[in-house]
């Protein structure tokens, strides 16, 4: 690490169970050869071209991998594609016309569904409306959107004509639309009217008035969806504002030609947080990219077109775009989208949609899943599950308790987990199992995907043995990765590719990709991900990371989440401070925290105990649902709080505060 005084990362949690899938799923699995593995190292780069295959193709590329110019890695050089024909306009041709595309509910219950040719009549409309409105190809289309259908309509759209969009999460702020307008140069905006969110009616269209009046350059159109009807908020539309239905009416009918685009072209944007405090516009190409997301969404999640699947994210995130848009639609399966919050009107929500819809595949977060731990099963066995084939967690690592629990629970003990590991940046899946292949450990994400090349080393570069903790690494390019950052190679190069890499070196095998998380290797090469570098905490020059230590407190009976920090301290340097919500019946007082205290040091060591224990009805999220530790740590140490307006509930960190003011008095 860059950091002379940096200290190796240490990992103490005991070795995982193993969990084999059955036999049934494994007779029927898209991927159930264990040769697999060694066929993609022996053939690589080549052996890519089973991603390439799953799509297709106007003219056919002329190299697999160009990495003449590193860490600028060009895939599938030459190939020439249209992405919204890929997801579209082929299961059409292909005699699927009538496969429904997309399941969409509502918050109040209400449904629409899109067959592929549905989509495929609406994609064409929405592209002609786009082209009448001055879109261009390469023009960057900002989507500012709830989970409304009109969302991956907007996408395909922006697709089949070749101008890049960049998706920004309904929940952001009106300065954060504009940050991401001003650094696309987006001229073009489309948006709604508003959406409901735990029976209110939301004013998304104020919220976005006052973004694009931050924009400072000429937005030429935007276009409104009407999502509330008769419980808008009679909103004029100003000079430039198109409404998405009158626009849709105009163009009825109208056919686009897809265009062709080169598979190095931009398909979209996806801004992510950055160090700086300025978002990364993340660049994400057309071949590369959608050829990873199909292969991935087949290999990994095992989507057949057949199958009902749905991934619980917000488009407004790369796991929607990958994994509820062009994966799943590029295999022509049928994807479904909700709109609301999974306790709304009721607990069951989701698992009334699951059984509803006879979901096959269910991906959602490891957030979410302790939430369902901490309400009961109860709520999910009110429910007929059964149709569930698969299951899998996305976004964070998960602890062995929740990932027992959802097993048992959803799965029950039937269905494969696939926990996996990535990244905005990396596109799709990197670390995880195959499930018709291997065996689960939970709490472990598991072995890098074939042709992943990824490596836990120390703070000098050097591969750490078995049942250590380092810092994760790839060493190899793959195809979903990252061409660069919108307009700064050098930061590009600089936050991914310098920390371990010869930035001197012409040879592609002197760069290494760094995405700052640590991690621990056991003997079967299963990785375990800790979290963030920046997510440890330093005891007595002992770094342990965030995960372990709130595995250990999840472990404890009563205990459904938990959060840790740091907090200094006079004589450890810093000390464990740990935030705790109990589970439903569950009472936080001395009994439990002892329990606590005791399960922590059973399963890492004194050197982890936590010096304080905070119950908490909440935990400061993130509107995506990730703890804002951050927020915690000033908690913890007394400090002035620092910025809560992109929590969704900021009012939790004032309680939390009085609660730690209370036990230290």
């Amino acid at each position: 690490m860059s950091d002379e005084n940096q200290v190796e990362l240490e990992a103490r949690l005991e070795e995982q169970e193993v969990f084999e899938p059955s036999e049934e799923f494994v007779a029927q699995a898209n991927v159930s050869d264990p040769d697999i593995y060694e066929e993609f190292e022996e053939n690589w780069p080549q052996s890519w071209e089973r991603a390439a295959e799953m799509i297709d193709w106007d003219e056919s590329y002329d190299e697999v991998l160009d990495d003449s110019n590193p860490p600028f890695y060009k895939w599938f050089t030459g190939g020439k594609l249209n992405a919204s024909y890929n997801c579209v306009d082929r299961h059409v041709e292909n005699g699927d016309k009538n496969r429904v595309a997309i399941k969409w509910e509502g918050e109040h219950g209400e449904t629409r569904t899109y067959t592929y040719q549905d989509l495929y009549r609406e994609v064409n409309e929405f592209a002609a409306a786009l082209r009448a409105q001055g879109v261009e190809e390469d023009d960057v289309v900002t989507l500012y959107m709830p989970m409304v259908p009109e969302l991956p309509i907007a996408m395909l759209a922006c697709a089949r004509i070749g101008a890049p969009h960049s998706v920004v999460f309904a929940g952001f702020s009106a300065e954060a639309l504009a940050t991401r307008m001003n650094s696309a140069d987006s001229r073009c905006l489309v948006t709604c009217d508003g959406y409901y969110r735990r029976g209110d009616a939301l004013d998304h269209l104020d919220k976005a008035n006052e973004g694009l009046d931050g924009v400072d350059h000429g937005v030429d159109s935007v276009v409104v969806v009407d999502r509330l009807g008769e419980d808008g908020f009679d909103h004029e539309l100003r000079g430039n504002q198109h409404d998405w239905d009158d626009l849709m009416a105009e163009h009825a009918g109208e056919r686009v030609e897809p265009v062709e685009r080169d598979a190095e072209d931009m398909l979209f944007l996806m801004y992510t947080s950055g160090t700086t405090g300025q978002p990364k516009g993340v660049k994400h190409t057309t071949g590369g990219y959608l050829s990873y997301a199909a292969w991935t969404s087949h290999a990994v999640l095992d989507i057949e077109k057949e199958d009902t699947y749905w991934c619980s994210a917000d488009i407004g995130w790369i796991t929607g775009h990958s994994y509820i848009v062009y994966g799943p639609l590029a295999l022509g399966t049928t994807t479904v989208m909700y709109e609301g919050t999974p306790d709304f009107p009721n607990r069951d929500r989701l698992w009334d949609i699951i059984e509803k819809y006879a979901v096959d595949i269910f991906y959602t977060a490891p957030t979410a899943i302790r939430a369902f731990m901490k309400w009961g099963s109860r709520f999910p066995e009110q429910h007929d599950l059964s149709s569930l084939r698969l299951l899998g967690t996305v976004g964070e690592p998960i602890n062995p308790r929740a990932w027992k629990w959802y097993y048992k629970h959803i799965g029950n003990e039937e269905c494969p987990v696939v926990d996996t590991w990535w990244q905005t940046e990396t596109g799709g899946m990197m670390v995880t199992t195959l499930p018709g292949v291997c065996d689960m450990k939970p709490g472990s994400a598991g072995p890098p995907l074939p042709g992943i090349d990824a490596q836990i080393v120390d703070t000098t570069g050097a591969e750490v043995d078995a049942g250590r903790a380092g810092y994760l690494t790839v060493n190899k390019p793959w195809p979903g990765m990252l061409r660069t950052l919108y307009k700064n190679d050098e930061r590009f190069v600089q936050e991914y590719w310098q920390e371990y890499s010869d930035v001197n070196s012409d040879d592609s095998d002197d760069w290494v990709y760094f995405p700052e998380d640590g991690a621990k290797v056991d003997d079967d090469g299963y990785i375990t991900v800790l979290g963030r570098v920046d997510d440890v905490i330093n005891v007595s020059g002992h770094r342990l990371g965030t995960m372990e230590i709130e595995s250990a407190i999840v472990g404890v009976e009563g205990v459904a989440e938990a959060a840790v920090v740091g907090a200094n301290h006079e004589l450890k340097g810093e000390a464990v401070y740990a935030y705790v919500i109990t589970e439903d019946g569950a009472e936080g007082g001395e009994e439990l925290r002892g329990r606590i205290i005791e399960g922590v040091e059973d399963a890492i060591g004194p050197i982890a105990r936590p010096e304080e224990v905070v119950f908490t009805p909440e935990l400061p999220k993130t509107r995506s649902g990730k703890i804002m530790r951050r927020l915690l740590e000033d908690v913890a140490n007394g400090e002035e709080l620092g910025n809560t307006s992109t929590l969704r509930n900021p009012e939790i960190v004032d309680t939390i505060a009085r609660q730690v003011e209370q036990q230290r008095n």
